[in-house]
C-alpha cells in the first residue's frame, strides 16, 4: 500500500513537471514573489510534501521541486511560525504573536474569514414570510465581541476547522438571559454531530457582565463548530443577547505565519505568544510593537485604545456626589468628586466646574445590630447583645435570646458584608469602579464608564440559623429577604434582582424596567444553605461607550436579612424555656409547637392546624387549615387527603379522588409567537399533595444536577409545589433532539382547601367558564395560592381546580383549561383549570341503586339489583347479589279467584230472594194498617184472638217490636209501684207514623 501511494504520488510529480517545462520556453524564471509553500494531504503512513503554488495565473518557469515536507503532527512552539521555505521554526516578529499549534480570533470588527452566520426560522415554516422574518437574524460583530440575534429565531455561528491532531477549542462568552437558549456543539465531515455531554453542549448562564470560559476537546480530522441561540418566549422585556469573543483553537498542525496584534494591544518582543493591551492615555495600530502616548492635555485615551479621543468640556454628567464618613465629631457632608478616570477640561468656555462641598451635618444613627463607639464608625453588637442602632448594646432579658440579622437602612458606608462592582459589556471591568454610592437614607447606582455597563451590589449569607424555639423540622422558611427600591430612567433601564445558591449558578429572581415608583420587594429562603443575593443595574441594554443617561439611577432604601447565621441582634424574642425549674435556658420547640405567652413552654398547634413561619409567640402561630384539608403531622403545611364530604338537605356525597392520580399533567396547545415559534404549556398538578409533589424543570440550563435528581425536584432551578408550569418548545424544526423545556414557575405551593362555593379566601372560581348540563352533583372546587409575589402579582399566584363528575369518561379523566383563556389564566394571576373524570364522582351508597322483581316461575321469583340512571357514583357500595325468594304461582290465584266469586254469586242470590220475600210481607202489612188508619179515632176490636188464615207465628214476630225500656222510665217504673200502675210497653211495627201500644 505504501509502495503504491508512493508510486502514484511520485508520477503526477513527474508528469506536472514535465508539463510545465514543455511549456517554459520564452517565459522568465519564477522568483520567490511569484508562488508559496503549501503541504499536501497525509497519506497513509503520515507523511506529506512540500510544494510551491503560483501566486497567479501568470507563467514562470523555475517553480522549486516538491520536497518531502514535516510530519504531519509537527507544530511549532507558542510565539513561533513555521518558515516553510527552511522548515523550521522561527519566532514571531515584535508586533505579532503565535500560539504555534493553534489559532485564536480576538478581533470582531468584521467577521473574521472562516465563520458564516446562518439564520432559521425555529418551525422551518413553509410559508415564505415567516422565513423572511429571520432574514434579518443574525451574529453582529461588535468590535471586540460578537453579539447573538435577540429574537425567537434559530441563528448558528459556524466555523470549521481541520485538525492534525486531537486538539481543543476555547471561548468567553456571556450568557445572562435564559429567554434565549445557548447550545455549543460539534460536527464532523458527515454532519454527524460528535459525543458531547450536557455541560459541554448547553452553556451555563452567568452573571450579568461576567464572563465565562468554555473549553471542549476536539478530535484529529475535520471539525465544523457551531454556536447556536434561538430565542424561548419573546415577551414585553428585551431579551439580553449573547456574547462571545477570544475564540482559540488548539491542535492546528502548524502556523505558517504570525498574527498581527490587533488595535489597541502591541506585543515588545519577538517570539511573543500574546498582545498586550496598551495602557490608559495610549494607543496603537496594527500590529504595533509599543505603544505611542496622547496629547494628555487635550486628549485621552481608555485601556487597550485603538485611538486617542479628544477632552470634552466637563458637564453635570462627569461628577457625582458622596457622603464623608463620619468624623471624630459624628459629623459627615456633602462632597463633589469627578469620575474617574476624569476625561473633561474645567479650563474651557462652557466647562461646569466642581461644585463646593455641602455644610458638616450629623452623621445619621447606626443600623439596628450596631452602636457607636465614640470612634466616628458603627460596630457590630457583641453576642448575645443588642442594639436599635441609637443606643448602646443591651444583653436579652430572661426568657429570650436575640434575633440574628441585618437590617441595613442608614448607607454612610457600604457594610463589610457588601461588596460592589462595575462591569463592562466589552471588557471584564469597569474603567470606573464606581458600582454603587453610598447617599445617607439610600445607596444608588453609581456612574460607570459607559451606558451600557453594569454596575454590581452583592451580599453574601453564609447560612440560616433559626431561633433556638423554632424546630427546622416543621418550617419552610429559613430566612427572607426584603428590600425598598425605586428605579428613575429615562431610557430601557432594568434592576435586576439575582441569587446565587451554593455558588452554583446564578438565577434571576426578578428584574424591573424603566422607572418605578417605590416599592417593597421581599423574597423567601426554604432552604438552608449559603447564597449571594446580588443587584445589577444597567442604564440601556445597547452597545456604548458613552454617558448619555448618567442621571438615570437605581436607589435601594434599606435591605433585611432575617436569620443570617453571621448577622447581629436588633431586638429581642421570647423563647422556650427549660421545664428544669432552676434554668433559664432557651430551648428548641419540637416541631409544630408554639411557645406559650404565659408559661413560655411549648404547646403543640391543634389538630388541622398548621404553624405559621415567623410569627409571634402566642396560640395566634397557628392557624386552622382551610376546608375539608388537614395538616401534616408536624404542622408546617396543609393538604387535602383526596376525600371531600358535601352535605345538602337530607342527602350527603362522599367523594374519594385518589382515583385522579397522584399528579395530573396538561400540555395546553400549541402557541404562535408573532415570528411562526410552537411553544406549549405544560401544568403539572399535585391535586392533594399527599406523597408526591408536581415538579417542573428546566433541562436547558439546570445542568449542575442529574437527571434523577431533576425528577425529584433537587436541582437548583426546580420548581416542586402543588401547580407548576413549564414552557414546552418542541423538538421537531428546531434541530434539537429532545423537547425544551424553560421557565418553569411556581403556580401553587400552599393548599387554601376545597368547596362547592365559588369563592374562598378572595379567590374566585369562575363555573360560567365550564357551563354544566346537571345540578345532581356538585362541582368541587380545590383553591390554592403561592406565597411568592410577583411585579404584576403584589399578593402571588393563585389557582382554582374545578373537578366535575362525568361517569362516561376514565378514572384520570380529561384536565383542561378554559377556552376563553388557553394559556390557563385571564389575567395573568389566577389559574384555572377544569378536571372532567369519572373519579370525580361521589361514592356509591344503597341510595344509588334500586330492585326488581322477576316474574313467579315454579314458585320461586328473582330479586335484581340496578343501578339508578344515570349512574352518577363510583366505587363505594357494590350491587347486591341476585336473591331467590318463594312464591304463589298464578294458576292459585286465578282458582282462589274463580271460588270466591263462585261463593259471592250464590251469596247475593239468596240475599235478593230473602228481601224479596220480606218486601212481599211489609206490603201486605202496610195495606192492612192502611185501612185500619181510615177509621175514626177508636181502637180496633179484636174479632178473635186466634191467628187469622194465612197468618203465623213468624209474621207476627215480625209485626211486633219490643221496645226495651231506658234507664230513666225504668226508674218512673219503680216510682209508680205504689200506684198499681205496672205495665210493659210493646210497639207495633204497623206504620211509620202510628203505633199500637197496650199494656
Amino acid at each position: 500500500m505504501r509502495s503504491s501511494s508512493w508510486f502514484v504520488v511520485r508520477c503526477a510529480l513527474i508528469l506536472c513537471t514535465l508539463r510545465l517545462i514543455g511549456g517554459a520556453e520564452g517565459q522568465q524564471r519564477c522568483s520567490e514573489m511569484d508562488y508559496y509553500f503549501e503541504y499536501t494531504e497525509c497519506d497513509s503512513t503520515g507523511s506529506r510534501w512540500r510544494v510551491a503554488i503560483p501566486q497567479s495565473s501568470r507563467a514562470c518557469t523555475g517553480l522549486p521541486e516538491p520536497v518531502r515536507g514535516t510530519e504531519c503532527t509537527f507544530s511549532c512552539k507558542a510565539g513561533e511560525f513555521l518558515e516553510m521555505s527552511a522548515q523550521e521554526c522561527t519566532p514571531c516578529a515584535a508586533g505579532s504573536y503565535s500560539l504555534g499549534s493553534g489559532i485564536r480570533f480576538d478581533q470582531w470588527d468584521t467577521m473574521p474569514a472562516g465563520f458564516s452566520s446562518l439564520a432559521t426560522s425555529l418551525e422551518n415554516s413553509p410559508h415564505s414570510n415567516l422565513r423572511a422574518s429571520c432574514n434579518s437574524s443574525s451574529w453582529v460583530p461588535q468590535g471586540n465581541y460578537l453579539e447573538s440575534n435577540r429574537d425567537e429565531c434559530t441563528v448558528s455561528l459556524i466555523y470549521a476547522v481541520h485538525l492534525k491532531k486531537q486538539g481543543s477549542v476555547s471561548f468567553e462568552y456571556q450568557y445572562p438571559d435564559n429567554n434565549l437558549l445557548f447550545e455549543f456543539f460539534i460536527q464532523n465531515d458527515q454532519c454527524q454531530e460528535m459525543d458531547q455531554s450536557a455541560d459541554t453542549k448547553w452553556l451555563k448562564l452567568t452573571n450579568h457582565g461576567e464572563w465565562e470560559t468554555h473549553t471542549v476537546s476536539l478530535k484529529s480530522g475535520t471539525n465544523i463548530l457551531y454556536w447556536r441561540t434561538g430565542g424561548v418566549l419573546m415577551g414585553t422585556k428585551v431579551v439580553k443577547p449573547v456574547l462571545l469573543k477570544n475564540v482559540q483553537i488548539e491542535g492546528v498542525a502548524y502556523t505558517s505565519e504570525c498574527f498581527p496584534c490587533k488595535p489597541g494591544t502591541f506585543s515588545r518582543a519577538p517570539g511573543s505568544s500574546t498582545c498586550e493591551p496598551c495602557p490608559r492615555d495610549t494607543h496603537s495600530g496594527h500590529g504595533a510593537s509599543s505603544c505611542t502616548p496622547c496629547n494628555t492635555t487635550t486628549q485621552y485615551a481608555a485601556e487597550g485604545s485603538a485611538v486617542c479621543k479628544a477632552r470634552p468640556p466637563c458637564s453635570k454628567k462627569d461628577y457625582f456626589q458622596i457622603h464623608t464618613a463620619c468624623d471624630h465629631e459624628g459629623k459627615t457632608q456633602v462632597i463633589y468628586k469627578w469620575i474617574e478616570p476624569k476625561i473633561c477640561l474645567e479650563d474651557v468656555s462652557g466647562a461646569q466646574t466642581l461644585p463646593p462641598s455641602g455644610a458638616r451635618e450629623p452623621c445619621p444613627p447606626c443600623n439596628p445590630g450596631f452602636y457607636n463607639n465614640d470612634t466616628a464608625t458603627c460596630s457590630p453588637c457583641p453576642p448575645g447583645t443588642y442594639s436599635d442602632g441609637m443606643k448602646a448594646c443591651q444583653p436579652c432579658p430572661a426568657g429570650t435570646e436575640p434575633t440574628l440579622g441585618y437590617e441595613y437602612k442608614w448607607w454612610n458606608v457600604i457594610p463589610s458584608n457588601m461588596k460592589t462592582s462595575c462591569f463592562n459589556v466589552g471588557n471584564s471591568k469597569c474603567d470606573s469602579m464606581n458600582g454603587w454610592e453610598v447617599a445617607g437614607d439610600h445607596i444608588q447606582s453609581g456612574s460607570g464608564s459607559s451606558d451600557n455597563d453594569y454596575l454590581i451590589l452583592n451580599i453574601h449569607i453564609p447560612g440560616f440559623k433559626l431561633p433556638t424555639s423554632v424546630s427546622s423540622h416543621s418550617v419552610t422558611e429559613f430566612g427572607r429577604i426584603t428590600f425598598e427600591f425605586e428605579t428613575l430612567c429615562t431610557a430601557d433601564c432594568e434592576l435586576y434582582f439575582m441569587m446565587d445558591v451554593n455558588r452554583k449558578s446564578t438565577t434571576v429572581v426578578e428584574s424591573w424596567e424603566k422607572t418605578k415608583t417605590r416599592q417593597t420587594y421581599t423574597h423567601i429562603m426554604t432552604k438552608n444553605a449559603s447564597v449571594s443575593y446580588t443587584w445589577a443595574f444597567q442604564r440601556t441594554n445597547q452597545p456604548s461607550d458613552v454617558r448619555l443617561y448618567i442621571n438615570d439611577v437605581a436607589r435601594i432604601y434599606s435591605i433585611t436579612v432575617s436569620n443570617a447565621v453571621d448577622g447581629v441582634s436588633s431586638s429581642c424574642r421570647v423563647c422556650a424555656l427549660s421545664t428544669q425549674p432552676s434554668s433559664s435556658a432557651c430551648v428548641p420547640c419540637p416541631p409544630g409547637h408554639y411557645i406559650d405567652t404565659l408559661t413560655s413552654k411549648c404547646i403543640e398547634c391543634p389538630r388541622n392546624n398548621y404553624l405559621i413561619p415567623h410569627a409571634t409567640p402566642g396560640s395566634d402561630a397557628c392557624k386552622v387549615c382551610g376546608p375539608a384539608s388537614r395538616s401534616d403531622k408536624d404542622h408546617r403545611y396543609c393538604y387535602s387527603d383526596c376525600h371531600f364530604t358535601h352535605t345538602e338537605g337530607n342527602i350527603t356525597l362522599t367523594f374519594d379522588f385518589s382515583l385522579l392520580g397522584s399528579v395530573g399533567s396538561l400540555m395546553n396547545g400549541p402557541s404562535f409567537t408573532s415570528k411562526g415559534t410552537k411553544y406549549f404549556h405544560l401544568f403539572n398538578i399535585s391535586l392533594c399533595g399527599q406523597g408526591q409533589m408536581a415538579v417542573c424543570t428546566d433541562n436547558v440550563t439546570d445542568l449542575s444536577v442529574s437527571e434523577s435528581q431533576r425528577e425529584k425536584g433537587d436541582g437548583p432551578t426546580a420548581v416542586k409545589t402543588f401547580i407548576c408550569q413549564s414552557t414546552i418548545i418542541p423538538a421537531s424544526g428546531r434541530g434539537f433532539h429532545t423537547a425544551l423545556s424553560s421557565q418553569s414557575i411556581n403556580l401553587a405551593d400552599t393548599f387554601l382547601g376545597a368547596t362547592v362555593n365559588d369563592n374562598l379566601e378572595g379567590i374566585r372560581a369562575r363555573p360560567e367558564l365550564y357551563p354544566k348540563m346537571s345540578k345532581k352533583v356538585p362541582d368541587v372546587n380545590f383553591y390554592y395560592r403561592s406565597l411568592e409575589t410577583t411585579s404584576s402579582c403584589e399578593s402571588g399566584r393563585s389557582a382554582v381546580v374545578t373537578l366535575r363528575c362525568n361517569p362516561d369518561m376514565s378514572a384520570k379523566g380529561e384536565l383542561s383549561v378554559p377556552s376563553q383563556c388557553p394559556a390557563g389564566t385571564c389575567d395573568g394571576c389566577t389559574f384555572h383549570f377544569f378536571w372532567e373524570s369519572s373519579g370525580a364522582c361521589p361514592t356509591c351508597t344503597e341510595r344509588d341503586y334500586h330492585q326488581i322483581e322477576g316474574v313467579c316461575k315454579g314458585r320461586h321469583q328473582d330479586v335484581v339489583y340496578v343501578w339508578t340512571e344515570p349512574k352518577l357514583c363510583m366505587g363505594g357500595v357494590t350491587l347486591p347479589e341476585k336473591k331467590t325468594l318463594l312464591c304463589e304461582g298464578m294458576e292459585f290465584w286465578v282458582r282462589l279467584g274463580a271460588g270466591m266469586g263462585a261463593f259471592t254469586a250464590v251469596l247475593l242470590c239468596s240475599l235478593t230472594f230473602y228481601f224479596w220475600k220480606k218486601n212481599k210481607r211489609l206490603e201486605y202489612k202496610y195495606s192492612r194498617l192502611v185501612m185500619s188508619a181510615n177509621r175514626e179515632c177508636e181502637m180496633p176490636v179484636a174479632d178473635s184472638c186466634a191467628v187469622m188464615e194465612g197468618e203465623n207465628e213468624g209474621d207476627m214476630e215480625d209485626e211486633v217490636v219490643y221496645t226495651k225500656p231506658s234507664l230513666l222510665r225504668k226508674l218512673k217504673a219503680i216510682a209508680s209501684k205504689g200506684n198499681g200502675d205496672n205495665y210493659e210497653n210493646v210497639q207495633l211495627n204497623l206504620s211509620q207514623s202510628k203505633a199500637l201500644v197496650w199494656s
